[in-house]
């Protein structure tokens, strides 16, 4: 006990574990006024703070651990937690009460395990030292980036949730990927039969090799690769490394040393109140074992902790009973779904399947004896359906007269619940446990918009998936209230920028003003509609936006036609298409970096990014640069960006099509076209991917007999895969798609939405998207491909405009009337050019050397 400023005695609470289920846990004590009683202490093994497993894989694509972390790192402080990083519990001495470090002692009152998981290895023969490698922390994910350096293979041995994950990650590192796994399908635990051979389509088609019923006896050194896999039966597979992802454990080291009930199949047994067999100590999440179960999902994990946080402050609680190990998640870029019974398990069940082995999508619909409830689900390539299904097992809800038309394909997309037909103690968010009652509470409470309400309710900010049907929730109870959705772009227009677009194609407005007139109110416009009028003109009809009566639309960088840069100086990105340039450019590029002190840079993009310009400066470095041949780069646009590529059959001996003359192609087709938001592309002479095509918003991918296109993916702050859109595509049927594609998103897609984010909304998902642009069924195919045409006639480099009008140019004076630069503004170099580790002078010369 300690001592508390009110005279009061405080209980000693620590917890062993800082991950997702322990940070949850200690909110959920903040929340509830707990440290008015307790003085907490938690510990975690790891340097970092808690971070979010469920998002693990974004640290290849570019996410650092800040950006994963769980809390501000002034979290616990603010709040008057001591938290111990990077200081492992290594005993429980249950009769002092203590817990000892390498540190020291702590004293307890009460403890709580949430010490997680650790990864299964097989006891195979020779699967120690850098042969094994396990995907389970950032550390572990640091060991697979170092080892791949210089790796041309790796696989993965598990076909589960984070096998299939880490074959993701072995991909997003260059390497050829191969998932080897004992089952007979892949992801057996949630998938059936069908289901798994949808998804060992969907992955193989990806470039992945599946290796099913295969059992490792050992690892030799191997001829080819670091590591030769042998397996039962004779046969082998060579490899740079693997990676174990065959299962989890319960971390239950700790309970078993001090003699805790520890289950049959590992776990510290714990009741419905998550109290162990010693009354003061408590195990929540996956080193828990409740009525002979380890639960290896974080939302189960979320229950225990909400559940004991409630019984530790003496709030009235319901026991833990178990919980729904439904999912929905995307693997690859694949969609997956398991719910309830999904393999029909239960007496009597019976079942309803829809197969589309030609797209390599399965959905299958359990219903009880009665042929009257669902009681499972399982979703392969479409999980449009997830939360109607979902929404129907958790419920109880009473089937159509047609039971089978929940899955089968519908005119106008997946068939949706309406909100109204669920009940108020209908789940929309179980990561966090959001009833739909608690949604309307806190409408009723003053949650006026769908960001106040998720951080009244913290719905859908644990995995995310339930975002959709919360919208479609909020948007029904405020209209139930009479209350107008309102969604307008900004208080000049009361229309959406998809019906603005409209307005402007079809009654051929040009200007801002006359759009103005028209159809909107007031007389200057703002922030808001100024920049999307401007993109929607210039996607409409691409007259430069250097033009007086567009220029008062653009942001800064479009402005100056260059990105700013923190410290006030300008980026300049000249295009180079496909990554493809001559030597007499780059010797260009190299002066005038010199001549002007500019600092260069090669972007992911395979591009050289300029920087440290100043504004006076800009006219004088692009007459310079297109004198060599170049053109802007549009990176300070929301436009196009970059189209990168391998070097294909040209070069490569596993190239199966000259990858860089499609880049070359599509990149100046699309140059100079704006959107909604930036545009990335990509093209790959080859499965292996090199170019990185299955992470842009445009990716292509060379095959023997074409080209197979993927749509709507992105890296950056909220990755997605691209999907797989259509395969071994001639060259011209590739182009006529692509044209489609984005005419359609640029027609239909939000202000600033990335192409992901706006697949991701339309009512229908994929197969929507595939009638549209495939089977024309809107009947838009030759106008989208003509308003793209014209785009592409109408192209111009803005900055040759601009340097052939004086007008224009003399925006990039820093005083109206003068040409010379501030004489009072100097600019500093925060960090210089890397330079070579040897001093030149002491690198003996070829002659030298001979």
């Amino acid at each position: 006990m300690k001592a508390t400023a009110n005279g009061g005695q405080r209980e000693r609470l620590v917890i062993v574990g800082n991950g997702m289920v322990g940070h949850h846990l200690v909110e959920q004590l903040i929340e509830r006024g707990a440290l008015a009683r307790f003085e907490l202490r938690v510990f975690g093994e790891e340097r970092q703070r808690a971070y979010d497993r469920v998002h693990l894989s974004e640290y290849f694509a570019g996410s650092n651990a800040e950006a994963l972390a769980m809390c501000e790192p002034e979290f616990y402080g603010q709040h008057g937690v001591h938290l111990h990083l990077h200081e492992a519990v290594l005993e429980i001495d249950r009769t002092l009460g203590e817990v000892v470090t390498a540190q020291g002692r702590y004293g307890y009152d009460r403890l709580i395990l949430a010490t997680g998981s650790y990864p299964f290895v097989p006891p195979i023969e020779g699967s120690t030292g850098t042969a094994c490698l396990v995907y389970r922390t950032l550390d572990d994910l640091d060991d697979i980036r170092a080892s791949a350096a210089g790796a041309r293979r790796g696989v993965v041995v598990g076909g589960g949730l984070l096998g299939l994950e880490a074959a993701n990650a072995l991909k997003s590192l260059g390497l050829e990927a191969h998932v080897v796994e004992f089952a007979p399908r892949l992801m057996p635990v949630q998938l059936d039969h069908d289901g798994g051979a949808a998804l060992r389509a969907q992955i193989e088609a990806l470039g992945v090799g599946v290796h099913l019923s295969r059992a490792t006896q050992s690892i030799d050194p191997g001829e080819e690769y670091r590591h030769r896999m042998n397996f039962d039966g004779g046969e082998y597979l060579e490899t740079d490394l693997i990676v174990f992802s065959a299962g989890i454990r319960p971390r239950d080291a700790l309970g078993r040393a001090c003699e805790l009930e520890i289950a049959p199949r590992g776990g510290v047994v714990i009741d419905g109140n998550c109290r162990s067999s010693d009354p003061r100590i408590f195990a929540i999440g996956e080193c828990a074992s409740w009525n002979g179960s380890v639960f290896g999902l974080v939302a189960p994990g979320y229950s225990m902790a909400r559940n004991l946080a409630a019984l530790l402050v003496g709030e009235a609680s319901a026991e833990f009973t178990g919980a729904d190990m439904s999912t929905k998640l995307k693997l690859l870029g694949v969609d997956v779904g398991s719910i309830g019974d999904a393999h029909g398990a239960t007496p009597g069940a019976r079942s309803y399947r829809y197969i589309d082995e030609a797209n390599a999508s399965y959905r299958r619909l359990v219903v009880d004896a009665s042929g009257k409830r669902v009681i499972g689900a399982v979703l392969v390539g479409d999980n449009s359906y997830y939360d109607t299904l979902l929404q129907y097992v958790q419920n109880g809800i009473a089937l159509p007269q047609d039971p089978a038309a929940l899955i089968l394909p519908q005119s106008g997309g997946a068939p949706t619940l309406g909100a109204d037909a669920l009940p108020d103690s209908a789940t929309i968010c179980s990561c966090h446990n959001v009833s739909k009652g608690a949604i309307c509470a806190a409408i009723d409470s003053g949650c006026a918009d769908l960001a106040a309400v998720k951080g009244c309710t913290k719905a859908a900010s644990g995995c995310g998936g339930c975002a959709a049907l919360l919208k479609q929730v909020f948007e029904h109870e405020l209209t139930a209230r009479g209350v107008t959705v309102d969604k307008s772009l900004c208080e000049h227009f009361a229309y959406t920028r998809q019906e603005l677009y409209a307005l402007v194609r079809v009654e051929g407005i040009r200007t801002f003003n006359e759009l103005l007139e028209r159809h909107g109110k007031g007389h200057v416009g703002c922030d808001i509609c100024k920049p999307t009028v401007g993109s929607i003109l210039a996607s409409c009809w691409n007259q430069p936006i250097m033009d007086p009566s567009l220029v008062p639309l653009q942001d800064t960088n479009d402005t100056f036609m260059a990105n700013m840069q923190k410290n006030g100086t300008y980026s300049v990105v000249p295009r180079i298409p496909g990554g493809e340039i001559t030597p007499d450019k780059l010797i260009v590029i190299g002066q005038v970096a010199k001549k002007y002190d500019l600092y260069t840079k090669i972007t992911g993009g395979q591009r050289i990014d300029l920087f440290g310009a100043q504004l006076h400066d800009l006219p004088l470095i692009w007459g310079e640069l297109i004198e060599a041949g170049f053109e802007t780069g549009h990176a300070y646009g929301k436009s196009t960006r970059t189209v990168k590529s391998c070097v294909g059959s040209t070069w490569c001996r596993y190239g199966v099509q000259d990858s860089v003359a499609m880049a070359l192609r599509i990149e100046d087709r699309y140059k100079g076209l704006r959107s909604p938001h930036k545009l990335k592309f990509a093209v790959s002479g080859c499965t292996r991917e090199c170019a990185e095509a299955q992470s842009k918003d445009i990716g292509v991918i060379a095959t023997d007999k074409g080209w197979n296109l993927y749509v709507c993916g992105n890296g950056g702050m909220r990755p997605r895969h691209a999907e797989l859109f259509a395969t071994d595509l001639d060259d011209d049927t590739l182009i006529r798609l692509i044209d489609r594609v984005l005419m359609f998103y640029i027609r239909t897609a939000d202000k600033l939405q990335r192409t992901s984010v706006w697949r991701e909304g339309l009512d229908g998902g994929l197969d929507y998207l595939k009638a549209v642009i495939l089977d024309d069924s809107l009947g838009l195919a030759e106008e989208l491909e003509a308003q793209m045409q014209h785009v592409v006639d109408r192209y111009e480099c803005e900055w040759a405009n601009a340097l052939k009008d004086p007008e224009k140019l003399k925006r990039f004076r820093t005083f109206v009337n003068d040409q010379r630069p501030d004489p009072d503004v100097h600019f500093v170099r925060e960090r210089e050019q890397r330079r070579p580790a040897t001093p030149l002078e002491l690198i003996p010369t070829v002659e030298e050397l001979v």
